[in-house]
């Protein structure tokens, strides 16, 4: 079958004859949120105490150099950049905002990254399974199934998912992974983690975390409010914060509930298997038929350029031969010319002196 030359009605009707077979043969795919998942036992996680950051942006320059992302439109010692509030992206897997809470005279800074929640509503509205929540805690993105349809950034309640608008042909879903590489190797805590001058980002267990986040909170209760944010928030989180003003007045959402999102399609998900089965096989298809008409249009004008090239070159050649043939022929006739008058005044030099001498003159070439 020629892919290259299909119509997209004719791809549209091959993707609905590939999906009977594949409603005949597929069964609804198993959720954790109908299992009631509650996160894997000594997962790790991170603890932001919101009272000790400074707002010094070491934690996005150490995310920066960890990830080898691009360096920063605004230099991480620039701190002017802390008066706009910023949100992820995919250049910036990490942003520290600056919020003015109303019972604090002094301005507050908190870190904002993804927060690895213990059942991610990425995770479930990702329908190829491109994320996933590993057993360590970090939630992963495999860009190898990716279909681009970024669904995850819809359903995630903390807009953190970016996407790589400037990468035509293979864009990336970027955000934070918990520098799982690089815990997974022990090689230490996360970047940001081990950047913090002022120790406001802990490292550890999740269980450790909150146990720590219990301690800091009835030891010093004038300090901090009762409550732990990310404990129970949306089913929990993997991201834990602990602070001495309200968090909704540094940018966290408190309307969020604690039943995880991905409950919320439970029922809704088994009333429709068909649509789960038939939907990643169309938008698989309409990816990769995309993917092959963007590679054809580039295919197209890398051809439309060489062929330009190529007729220029060509051009070129043909008039610089007719010139120099031109020039050639003009040079030949210059010479037969001034050949002709060279001959022509050597004789009548001849006849002149023969005429001076009172000879003969010599004949010319044909006299009788």
């Amino acid at each position: 079958m020629d892919y290259m030359s299909i119509s997209r009605r004719g791809f549209l009707k091959i993707v609905g004859a590939g999906s009977a077979g594949a409603i005949a043969s597929r069964a609804l795919p198993a959720r954790g949120s109908e299992n009631d998942f509650q996160g894997y036992p000594d997962r790790y996680g991170m603890l932001t105490d919101v009272t000790k950051c400074i707002g010094c942006r070491s934690c996005e320059a150490g995310c920066n150099a960890q990830n080898k992302l691009p360096k920063p439109d605004v230099p991480f010692e620039d701190l002017g950049v802390l008066d706009t509030k910023r949100r992820t992206t995919a250049k910036a897997y990490t942003v520290v905002n600056k919020y003015q809470p109303r019972s604090a005279s002094e301005p507050v800074y908190r870190k904002m990254q993804c927060n690895h929640c213990n059942e991610p509503a990425c995770v479930s509205a990702c329908f190829v399974k491109a994320l996933t929540k590993s057993k360590d805690g970090p939630v992963l993105w495999d860009e190898k199934l990716c279909v681009g349809c970024r669904y995850c950034m819809v359903a995630c309640p903390f807009y953190i998912p970016a996407y790589e608008y400037d990468n035509a042909l293979s864009p990336r879903v970027m955000k934070c992974t918990m520098c799982y590489d690089k815990i997974a190797k022990g090689d230490g805590a996360p970047a940001c983690a081990e950047a913090c001058p002022t120790e406001a980002i802990t490292f550890g267990k999740r269980s450790d975390l909150l146990g720590l986040a219990r301690k800091r909170i009835s030891t010093a209760p004038d300090k901090y409010i009762d409550h732990i944010y990310g404990e129970t928030e949306v089913g929990g989180l993997g991201w834990l914060y602990i602070s001495h003003v309200p968090f909704d007045d540094v940018g966290l959402p408190t309307n969020l509930g604690n039943t995880p999102y991905p409950k919320f399609t439970k029922s809704a998900l088994a009333a429709v298997p068909m649509i789960v089965v038939l939907w990643p096989v169309l938008l698989g298809g309409v990816y990769a038929f995309s993917q092959r008409r963007k590679a054809i249009d580039i295919k197209t004008r890398e051809d439309a350029v060489a062929n330009a090239i190529s007729t220029t070159r060509d051009e070129t050649q043909a008039k610089a031969d007719q010139t120099k043939e031109a020039a050639l022929k003009r040079a030949a006739s210059q010479a037969e010319n001034e050949k002709k008058k060279a001959v022509k005044e050597a004789v009548e030099k001849a006849l002149e002196e023969a005429k001076n001498q009172g000879g003969e003159a010599p004949k010319e070439d044909g006299a009788k």
